[in-house]
């Protein structure tokens, strides 16, 4: 079962147990987004589904995002305006994004020491943390060239 499906089947799961619907546009996003790897735009979002449903328009893929994001099935990338099938969608804290700046390719981390500490930080600073996004930029070590010392 390839990864894209296991994410699929967690995601009804997740929803049937939150008493969600899992729409066939929610879930043709999500395996979209899942099965494209690395960040995927809205607009590639919505070029794609319009191909399958003709009357997908704009706020269809921004409505199914929307929730996707809100179930934690999928994260935003800021610093690129695109969107990644949340690798770990049972799992409740924050996250970390490594994005190679070549190839495209996001990997999940969830050090929740880290997320943990920055909102214990803020909270001294009297400042109410509503979200925390910490995406790493570089080049994954496929892209790496070697060291040729």
């Amino acid at each position: 079962m390839t990864h894209a499906n296991v994410l699929l089947q967690q995601a009804e799961s997740q929803c049937h147990t939150r008493g969600v619907r899992f729409t066939p546009i929610r879930r043709r996003v999500l395996e979209l987004i899942a099965r494209h790897g690395g960040g995927l735009k809205a607009y590639d979002l919505l070029d794609k589904l319009s191909t399958e449903h003709a009357a997908a328009r704009p706020p269809t893929v921004y409505r199914a995002l929307e929730f996707l994001i809100e179930q934690g099935l999928v994260h935003r990338i800021e610093s690129q305006n695109a969107y990644v099938a949340c690798a770990c969608p049972e799992h409740a804290h924050g996250f970390q994004l490594l994005i190679c700046r070549q190839c495209g390719y996001v990997e999940e981390l969830h050090l929740d020491e880290i997320s943990d500490q920055l909102a214990a930080l803020a909270q001294r600073q009297g400042f109410n943390v509503e979200r925390q996004t910490i995406e790493l930029q570089g080049l994954c070590q496929h892209c790496q060239t070697p060291d040729e010392s």
